[in-house]
């Protein structure tokens, strides 16, 4: 089966993809990732075959995807949640397609056209999922965390937390008030993934890395404190650790709140360094918010691996 996968060119929508077309090309099947140029370098180190569809960047839209359909003649089209376009094309020509998102199903007016119609593959779990959405047609897949292999910090024997703010809509300021909250917390390691923001006068306990390979870290976090985006919430509930949400914009405010709700984080009342290091201490303290967050692990577990879905997509077509 060739499969033809899309999605726009940033980690944040690339990366959830990529369990699901790593297990179909592991099952002996052709896969092309029509993408922006930022991904290619670790799509093609996955034989994942991508390529630039048109002049396209960031989104891509019909025209940039039809003469690649003709081209490729995929047996399947899977279309990341924001590139709706490469879904509604590929139906008009006949291909058989299906959506894959990226997290919760994110609400209007963020920027991106919610997609309609037609089976999702979704590896929200349903206890987060909006309930809404959970009446779509829907093929469960297991969120599993990707990053590039690569060393990690090494961990004292205090409590390890692990600070991000993305690559989209962190705020050099936002990020030092979190690391001067953050670095009052004597007996915890805190270790900060940056990148292109540098910060001096670092507390003795806090050290900044540009890259860091996330699901490795999070293996081994204590804490998460972190901005709301899908990939970093899902990522933390998969290894069950608890976290400290600043939302800042797109759908981290949905995820902040589905998060709150099922006990697995906490929001501050203000994003400033006391209420941050408030939240982080509370969850280093109050085993509460990791029990719930390892709950929500166990039902990831349970939720079908990229390979029993790979095995499953010969019969969606």
């Amino acid at each position: 089966m060739r499969v033809l996968f899309a999605s726009m060119a940033t980690v944040g929508h690339t990366y959830p993809l990529i369990p699901l077309a790593v297990a179909l090309r592991a099952a002996g099947h052709e896969v092309h990732f029509a993408v922006g140029e930022e991904m290619h370098r670790v799509l093609g180190k996955l034989g994942l075959r991508p390529f630039r569809p048109g002049i396209v960047f960031g989104e891509i839209y019909a025209d940039d995807i039809a003469p690649e359909l003709e081209r490729l003649l995929p047996d399947l089209v899977i279309g990341e949640w924001a590139v709706p376009e490469v879904v509604s094309e590929a139906r008009r020509r006949g291909f058989p397609a299906l959506w894959h998102g990226f997290g919760r199903m994110f609400p209007d007016g963020i920027g991106l056209v919610r997609p309609a119609g037609g089976r999702h593959v979704d590896i929200c779990p349903p206890s987060l999922q909006d309930p809404a959405f959970l009446a779509e047609d829907r093929i469960g897949l297991r969120p599993v965390p990707f990053a590039e292999p690569g060393g990690i910090p090494v961990r004292t024997a205090g409590k390890l937390i692990y600070l991000t703010l993305g690559t989209a809509f962190g705020t050099r300021e936002l990020l030092a008030e979190a690391v001067v909250g953050l670095g009052k917390l004597s007996d915890a390691q805190v270790v900060v993934a940056a990148p292109h923001v540098e910060l001096a006068h670092l507390p003795p306990n806090v050290t900044v890395h540009p890259w860091l390979p996330q699901a490795e870290v999070l293996r081994y976090a204590d804490v998460v404190v972190h901005h709301g985006g899908s990939g970093t919430m899902l990522g933390a509930l998969a290894a069950g650790v608890p976290q400290v949400v600043l939302p800042q914009g797109a759908d981290q405010f949905g995820n902040a709140d589905a998060l709150v709700a099922a006990g697995a984080a906490v929001r501050p009342d203000a994003f400033s360094a006391g209420p941050i290091a408030d939240c982080a201490r509370l969850l280093l303290v109050d085993g509460h918010y990791r029990e719930a967050a390892g709950q929500i692990a166990r039902e990831i577990r349970h939720m079908p691996s990229p390979e029993e879905v790979a095995d499953s997509l010969a019969g969606v077509v």
